[in-house]
């Protein structure tokens, strides 16, 4: 997340990024310590690969601090652009609304 937004970092040139605050998966919490999105998606077991789980937690996490009480419809949009192949798409939207409902 770059300024409390997602960015994809596959299309996004790091020289554009100076003096930016820049927060990854990482940055959210620690094994000892998940941040609470983090800790939603553990307790529904809505990881399977992992190859697409960064982008899904950052991109749900900054729609829901600019959005703290949107629908599911408005999460589904929000994230139509962040795909799993891994078919884990109904656990993933219930850990997503699962952080929404606790932390609205």
């Amino acid at each position: 997340m770059i300024k409390g937004r997602a960015v994809r970092s596959c299309v996004t040139p790091i020289g554009t990024l100076a003096d930016s605050e820049v927060t990854t998966l990482e940055g959210l919490g620690t094994v000892e310590k998940p941040h609470p999105i983090q800790r939603a998606f553990i307790e529904e077991q809505a990881v399977q690969c992992g190859f697409c789980l960064s982008g899904v937690i950052l991109t749900a996490k900054a729609f829901l601090d600019q959005n703290p009480s949107a629908d599911e419809e408005s999460i589904r949009r929000a994230m139509s652009g962040v795909l799993c192949r891994c078919a884990a798409h109904v656990r993933i939207l219930r850990a997503i609304t699962r952080y929404a409902r606790e932390h609205a």
